[in-house]
């Protein structure tokens, strides 16, 4: 019987396993697109040491507070760009739905990614309209 693969939170259209799944078990992401689409994957997982080792480090919180109520459920990420300005910086924008108690959201932002020994991290985002 063959087995059913978990599609990945990221909208790849790829099990997660072969996806996402490998950077959160430590590969690195070869770019800023991908970094982006497993931490939003990570936030679907409330996988809070992915999320802070992939947070530079000037700009990374102490914490994330992810169990804290109420949870969103997330429900999809449409990747609008991804614009790589030299070898060590880009910028992903991106939008990610969710909902809270019934309410539905939409996270629309611009985040800057810097390259960093070799791995790409998150460095901040702009919230869009």
């Amino acid at each position: 019987m063959k087995r059913v693969v978990d599609l990945c939170p990221c909208g790849s259209g790829h099990g997660y396993d072969a996806c996402c799944g490998r950077f959160h078990r430590g590969e690195a992401a070869p770019d800023a697109e991908r970094l982006m689409r497993s931490r939003y994957a990570a936030f679907v997982n409330r996988n809070e040491a992915y999320l802070l080792a992939t947070w530079h480090p000037a700009t990374r919180p102490a914490s994330l507070e992810l169990d804290a109520s109420p949870h969103p459920q997330w429900l999809g990420l449409a990747v609008k760009s991804h614009v790589p300005l030299d070898a060590a910086h880009a910028t992903v924008e991106f939008v990610a739905r969710y909902r809270i108690n019934g309410r539905a959201f939409r996270l629309h932002e611009t985040s800057r990614f810097e390259r960093v020994d070799g791995r790409w991290l998150y460095v901040d985002g702009v919230m869009r309209e």
